[in-house]
């Protein structure tokens, strides 16, 4: 009895570690590092510094496939209210690579 508890233990422990690293990046995480972002979103002009910054960031911590497609998710959730156009050339504008167009349209389950 005592080793199919430690077994469950260590099979519900596994299964939570495995779900964290499936799914590192959670929209609050997205939505602090382009909060810079939504005046120019909105509004256009100038690109503020603090903007390129987390769209740099955000990049750099969307390493793996779940991660970009976790991040689509959340852009997309985001993204009422905002220039479409804006929002498809700000990497562009900030000097970014983004390995998927950004647009309402992208199905981000397709997203690698």
């Amino acid at each position: 009895m005592a080793s199919a508890l430690k077994f469950f233990t260590c099979l519900v422990l596994t299964v939570c570690i495995v779900a964290s690293v499936d799914a590192a990046i959670s929209c609050g995480t997205v939505g602090s590092s382009l909060a810079p972002c939504a005046g120019y979103l909105v509004n256009g002009g100038a690109v503020p510094a603090p903007c390129c910054a987390g769209v740099s960031k955000l990049n750099s911590m969307a390493k793996t496939t779940p991660d970009r497609q976790q991040a689509c998710k959340c852009l997309k959730a985001a993204a009422k209210g905002i220039n479409p156009s804006l929002a498809s050339s700000l990497p562009g504008k900030c000097r970014v690579s983004i390995p998927y167009p950004i647009s309402m349209n992208t199905n981000c389950d397709t997203v690698k």
